[in-house]
């Protein structure tokens, strides 16, 4: 069986999709390729290639006689200035890197856009997007982008937008796997092209603040243990992912370290309008609610759940540890 051959690049971005994949665990990175035997041709980080040899590569694979099956970019596409895509052209030539990605995702049977940059712009296009940046085939959460809402790789997929920023290094493997052993259809891919493997989830499933939420215990002040959605900004009850139930490097998620989620898998999550750690409110309410919860539902429900709140979670939530554990509250009571 001939192997699953990848080509990775990069564009507008930091870099920081490759090293959260460099984190793969449990195999890690390069032993899930062998296992699996997916052929990395080149990456600008990890390759050895020189300039003479990566250029010969893209030759080999623009002119048919190198065969590729997946085309990985990561970062945002630059097009600026005014088009000409002049910011980024590649390296030992004079051709925009948006030209060779065009050219490139046409000879690919998949594109994967690795991160939210390469996705939607991520990022890279906040503010007045000088460069601008944008993403395979979206711009934002707006179909287009470079290859154009309704561009279809050679083997009739979209671009599979493996988005979050950074990326899970799970996120990519799994769906590389997925792609190696013919087990990825059109049909697991969500709304916005990314795999439902991940966005079928939730980042509020399995957030070790849920019993803080439940009673809307909530914080003001990141270092303490109460929920953080109401205050504080945390979109995990619409983000979709499963960061707290895969977790990442074997113990962590943003809400584990005690930051709320900003919805980094979303197309325009690096534009919320305000600070990230801040939740703003209509009338008091929260506009960041669950997606299927009605705002009538969530004050009928917030104000029986304040009135129930147990006086454990009322002191825990505002401090910066657990000071009252399961059950202590109310044996000193009852003395």
């Amino acid at each position: 069986m001939s192997a699953f051959k990848l080509l990775w690049l990069q564009s507008g971005g930091c870099g920081g999709c490759s090293m959260s994949v460099l984190n793969t665990e449990a195999p890690d990175f390069y032993s899930c390729l062998q296992y699996h035997n997916i052929s990395l041709l080149w990456h600008p980080s990890f390759s050895e290639a020189c300039t003479d040899d990566f250029m010969s590569l893209l030759d080999s694979i623009e002119n048919g006689s190198i065969k590729i099956d997946a085309l990985c970019l990561e970062g945002s596409v630059m097009m600026g200035p005014n088009g000409t895509g002049r910011f980024h052209r590649l390296s030992g030539t004079n051709r925009p890197m948006f030209e060779v990605l065009r050219s490139l995702a046409g000879k690919a049977r998949y594109t994967l856009g690795i991160g939210s940059c390469a996705a939607f712009g991520g990022i890279t296009m906040s503010g007045s997007n000088p460069g601008e940046a944008t993403g395979l085939q979206y711009e934002s959460k707006h179909p287009g982008g470079l290859l154009g809402a309704d561009w279809k790789s050679p083997d009739g997929f979209p671009v599979i937008n493996i988005a979050g920023c950074p990326t899970h290094p799970n996120w990519v493997i799994e769906t590389l796997i997925q792609l190696a052993e013919d087990d990825l259809n059109t049909e697991q891919l969500d709304s916005f092209n990314r795999p439902r493997s991940y966005t079928d989830h939730l980042v509020h499933h399995g957030c070790p603040r849920n019993e803080y939420y439940e009673f809307k215990a909530s914080t003001r002040r990141p270092s303490e243990q109460g929920c953080l959605m109401e205050h504080l900004g945390c979109l995990g009850t619409q983000a979709r992912a499963d960061c707290n139930r895969r977790l990442w490097n074997g113990d962590g998620s943003c809400l584990r370290g005690g930051y709320a989620c900003i919805n980094c898998t979303a197309p325009g999550f690096e534009e919320p309008g305000h600070c990230f750690t801040e939740t703003p409110k209509i009338a008091g309410i929260p506009i960041g609610l669950p997606t299927d919860m009605p705002k009538a539902w969530f004050v009928a429900l917030a104000s029986l759940a304040k009135a129930a709140t147990p006086e454990r979670l009322k002191i825990n939530a505002t401090s910066d540890h657990i000071r009252i554990s399961p059950g202590q509250y109310s044996r000193k009571k009852k003395r």
